[in-house]
């Protein structure tokens, strides 16, 4: 799944019962830290903003104006990294990799770090179906799917579990941010109800809030939106052209990795379903035409293909805030979405069942 760049920055989480002094000073000595400064990205006054640290022989201090707990971000070793701040002194320590940091001064951190263990067995179960993905037969890599999907239910059903139990804590409200992000609007709105008032009230709980409004206009059931985009020739698309069939509707990109692996199955898929009343159409989060046109010769895609050139600002993609792609919305006869996010197995079985 490949995420726009400044989504990837945490969001402000906030447990909505304490109130915090002002100040989190964090100091930091990694031995193996090579770079001469750092960046760090957060939530100030509402607004995600980025810091830029200066690194001396692997020390950094960063002193910020924290109002509520949050997990902030930062590149350490070459990998994304996230923590949790608060008021007070914060110490990060370590060697030469993420696996061997170690924070302390932040109680956010010391939950998220008890949890995290809570979720080792499916962490080892998981781990090493991925470095078997793509190189198994096709009846393996279906049951390798299987498992991956029931090991993130078990998962998802934990972090509920979670959530319903502490109800005002940091890790709770970051577990339903983080779900904001990519999850459905069902799945999201059931999550944040589980949160406390004063959370749901808090700055984080607000944008969730917000977020929610957007992720309610692709929830099953709705209507799609009648948009109007560019095919590959420069002639308008009205998607209610398309209005008796089902449509898969395909958020993808020339630059996408994980988009262009999908394209081999959806291609397989709409070969197999074109002559039942089935067809795709692709919305290309590209900004150069270029590259976009390429892409659809080399993975020879022969469905309609729009796009408005203006990369994670295209218009629709917007409308339905969707932050990440390969991202998929699947439309019935009437124009309203039946499902979202379908791929791999998933689109097979969901196209199976409605056509088979």
């Amino acid at each position: 799944m490949i995420k726009k760049l400044k989504l990837i920055m945490p969001a402000l989480l906030c447990c909505g019962i304490t109130v915090y002094a002002q100040t989190a000073n964090v100091s930091g000595k990694l031995e193996g830290l090579k770079e001469k400064e750092i960046s760090i990205y957060y939530f100030k006054d509402g607004k995600s903003v980025t810091d830029t640290v200066k690194v001396n022989n692997g020390q950094f201090k960063w002193v910020a104006k924290i109002a509520e707990p949050q997990k902030v971000g930062t590149m350490l070793f070459g990998r994304y990294y996230q923590f949790f701040v608060e008021s007070g002194n914060i110490k990060i320590t370590g060697g030469k990799t993420t696996d061997e940091i170690k924070i302390t001064g932040s109680k956010s951190q010391d939950e998220y770090e008890a949890y995290d263990k809570t979720l080792k067995d499916l962490d080892d179960q998981e781990s090493p179906l991925y470095q078997k993905w793509g190189k198994v037969s096709k009846d393996e890599q279906i049951a390798l799917e299987e498992k991956v999907d029931d090991l993130r239910k078990q998962r998802r059903e934990r972090n509920n579990n979670y959530i319903t139990a502490h109800p005002g804590s940091p890790l709770s409200i970051s577990m339903v941010s983080e779900k904001a992000m990519m999850g459905s609007y069902d799945d999201v709105a059931s999550a944040f109800a589980k949160l406390s008032s004063s959370a749901q009230q808090s700055g984080e709980g607000k944008r969730i809030s917000e977020r929610l409004e957007v992720l309610k206009r692709s929830a099953i059931g709705e209507q799609m939106l009648d948009f109007r985009q560019n095919d590959v020739d420069g002639k308008p698309v009205q998607f209610s052209a398309f209005k008796g069939k089902y449509v898969l509707v395909d958020f993808w990109a020339s630059w996408c990795g994980p988009c262009r692996a999908e394209n081999p199955n959806v291609l397989k898929l709409y070969n197999e379903y074109k002559d039942k009343n089935f067809t795709v159409v692709g919305v290309s989060l590209d900004d150069k035409g270029e590259n976009w046109k390429k892409a659809i010769k080399d993975d020879n895609m022969p469905w309609t293909q729009v796009s408005d050139l203006k990369g994670w600002k295209n218009e629709v993609s917007t409308y339905y805030g969707i932050m990440g792609i390969p991202s998929t919305l699947l439309i019935d006869p009437q124009g309203k979405i039946i499902a979202k996010d379908l791929r791999g197995l998933a689109l097979t079985k969901k196209l199976a069942e409605l056509f088979n």
